[in-house]
C-alpha cells in the first residue's frame, strides 16, 4: 500500500473495516443508520466501499450533501440521483415529473431543473422522487448513503431558518415510516447531535432519528492499525531496522486513526528518513506544534465557537484544559472540584450537561473510573497549545 493522506482511497484499499461494514449491512436489514465519528476516521471511505461492494439485493445511492443549502436543492439533488439510477432501465422519475408538470403547466422532458417558484413544493417533489425509485426497485432494498448530512441541515438552518431544517428531518422520518424497505444512512464531519441541539434550542421537540440506529465509527483496532502502518512502510520501501516496533509506534502515537498513520508514513517518504520509534515520536511532536497546522488540529478548538452557546464555551474550554493535563481519568466530583477552583459560580448540573455534549463530540470518554480525553494525540495537542 502507498501513503495517501487525505486523498481518495480506492474501496479495495479501505483497510480494517470489513467487520464494521458487515455489521452495518446487518443493521440495514432492519433499520436506518446514523454513523457517528470524529473527523478523519474514514466515514466517507466506508460509505464508498459499501456502495462499491454492495450485496446484489441492495441499491446504495451515495451523495455528498455538503453544498446543499435549501430544501429545494435537496429535492433536486435526490431527483438527479434517482433519475440517474432509473435511466439504466430506460425509466424516469414519473411521479415527480408529473407533479412538476401539474405545478408548472408545462410538459416535462429531458433534463429537469426545479424552478425557484416551486420551492414551497419541495416536500412533495422529494416524496414523489423517492417513491419513484423505491417502487421501481422491488427486488432491491434502496439505501441512501448521505454524507455531510448534518452540514446540509446546518446550511439550511442558516439560509432558510430552523423550521426548514426541522421539516426536512421530519419529512425524511415520515418517508422511512411509509416505506418499510427504505433505508437512509446519515453521516458527516460535524455531529448530527450538534444540529439537533441547536434546533431544540429553537423549540424543536420531535425526535427525527429515534427510529435509526446510531453506530460509532472507532479508530482502527490496535492490530489493524499496526498492520496498516506496516503495509504502508513496506509499500513505500521505507528502511527500518525495527519494523515491528516502528509500525506499532506509528499506530499507537495517533490512536489508530488511519488519516494520521498515512501522514506519518508520507512524511517519512518526503524526508527520506529511516524509520524507528524515536523518529516517529519526533514527527508527531513536530505536527502538534507546527504553526501551519497541516493536520488541521485547530479545528478542535474552533468548532467550540460554532456549536456551543456563549454560556457554554468557557465551561467547555476549562473542562478540557483540566483533563488535558491529567494522566488518569477524573471522577466527576474531583473534576468539578478542580473546575470550581478555576471558574466562578460553577454549576454542577450545567457541568454534567456540558460533559455529555463534549462526549458526543468525541473529545472525552466516560469510563467507570472517570472522564478523560478520548484520543491521546488530541490531548497532547490541546496541552501543548493551551496548558
Amino acid at each position: 500500500m502507498r501513503a495517501n493522506p487525505g486523498g481518495e482511497i480506492a474501496p479495495s484499499e479501505v483497510f480494517g473495516r470489513d467487520k464494521l461494514i458487515q455489521r452495518l449491512w446487518r443493521i440495514l436489514e432492519r433499520q436506518s443508520l446514523v454513523l457517528s465519528a470524529e473527523r478523519r476516521m474514514g466515514k466517507t471511505s466506508i460509505l464508498k466501499k459499501m456502495r462499491a461492494e454492495a450485496p446484489a439485493d441492495k441499491l446504495p445511492v451515495y451523495r455528498d450533501l455538503e453544498k446543499v443549502r435549501s430544501p429545494l436543492e435537496f429535492a433536486q439533488t435526490i431527483f438527479d440521483d434517482v433519475e440517474n439510477y432509473l435511466s439504466g432501465s430506460q425509466r424516469t422519475a414519473q411521479k415527480a415529473r408529473q407533479w412538476l408538470k401539474n405545478l408548472t403547466g408545462f410538459e416535462i422532458g429531458g433534463l429537469v431543473k426545479f424552478p425557484d417558484n416551486v420551492a414551497d413544493q419541495w416536500k412533495a417533489l422529494l416524496t414523489k422522487t423517492i417513491e419513484d425509485l423505491v417502487e421501481n426497485q422491488q427486488d432491491r432494498k434502496v439505501i441512501f448513503l448521505w454524507d455531510e448530512m448534518p452540514l446540509m441541515l446546518d446550511n439550511i438552518k442558516k439560509k432558510e431558518g430552523e423550521n426548514a431544517a426541522m421539516e426536512v428531518l421530519d419529512t425524511l422520518r415520515s418517508l422511512r415510516q411509509t416505506h418499510s424497505e427504505l433505508r437512509m444512512v446519515y453521516t458527516g464531519s460535524i455531529g448530527l447531535h450538534n444540529v439537533l441541539t441547536a434546533l431544540k434550542r429553537a423549540g424543536y421537540i420531535n425526535r427525527p432519528t429515534n427510529d435509526m440506529k446510531t453506530v460509532d465509527v472507532p479508530p482502527l483496532s490496535a492490530d489493524d492499525a499496526d498492520e496498516l502502518a506496516r503495509r504502508l512502510l513496506e509499500g513505500e520501501g521505507i528502511q527500518t531496522e525495527e519494523p515491528q516496533l516502528t509500525s506499532q509506534a506509528i499506530a499507537n502515537s495517533v490512536d489508530g486513526i488511519p488519516y494520521f498513520i498515512h501522514h506519518i508514513v508520507d512524511h517519512l517518504v518526503a524526508e527520506d528518513l529511516e524509520a524507528n520509534p524515536a523518529i516517529v515520536d519526533e514527527i508527531v511532536n513536530s505536527y502538534l506544534i507546527d504553526p501551519q497546522d497541516p493536520w488541521d488540529l485547530r479545528y478542535y478548538r474552533e468548532r467550540i465557537n460554532n456549536y456551543y452557546t456563549d454560556e457554554e464555551k468557557q465551561l467547555v474550554l476549562t473542562l478540557l484544559d483540566i483533563l488535558a493535563v491529567t494522566d488518569q481519568p477524573l471522577p466527576f466530583d474531583e473534576l468539578f472540584n478542580r473546575l470550581e477552583s478555576q471558574l466562578v459560580n460553577a454549576d454542577r448540573e450545567k457541568t454534567r450537561d456540558v460533559l455529555t455534549l463534549i462526549q458526543q463530540d468525541h473529545y472525552i470518554y466516560l469510563q467507570p473510573n472517570g472522564y478523560y480525553f478520548r484520543f491521546s494525540v488530541i490531548q497532547r495537542w490541546w496541552k501543548k497549545q493551551r496548558c
